[in-house]
């Protein structure tokens, strides 16, 4: 099982990055949550902000376990669900893979940011929340 679900983090990493472009610099956006793609296997959930705006949803929010991409760079102040602070610089490109997780994620970078969450639907998946105000 493992091994069909990094090919399907993989090949929809391909696709989404495929078709990637990056927000129109010079304007900031006001903070956005879409969801792109969704079937039985995964839903992709398309992310834009502005300065100092919520990065991959609206205040405290879940999500479950998930491969995220970033579209742009972006200096992140991250808080957890204890309250924990961390700071991050991601860059355009950057993949990972995160366990299920509690926060919240401020873009501090002066600028448009923007990323992609790909949330891969097993039988504990629970969709993330937050993406509405």
């Amino acid at each position: 099982m493992k091994k069909n679900i990094g090919l399907v983090c993989l090949s929809c990493a391909s696709l989404v990055l495929s078709g990637c472009g990056s927000p129109r610099a010079g304007s900031l956006t006001p903070a956005t949550a879409r969801i792109t793609f969704d079937n039985d296997k995964v839903r992709v959930i398309e992310y834009h902000t502005g300065s100092e705006k919520d990065v991959c949803g609206f205040g405290m929010h879940t999500h479950p376990p998930h491969l995220y991409i970033m579209r742009t760079d972006a200096k992140l102040r991250i808080v957890d669900a204890d309250g924990k602070e961390i700071f991050e610089n991601a860059k355009a490109g950057d993949i990972g893979w995160a366990p299920e997780e509690k926060h919240i994620v401020e873009n501090l970078s002066g600028n448009n940011a923007s990323c992609y969450l790909i949330e891969i639907k097993d039988k504990d998946w629970k969709p993330s929340t937050g993406l509405t105000r």
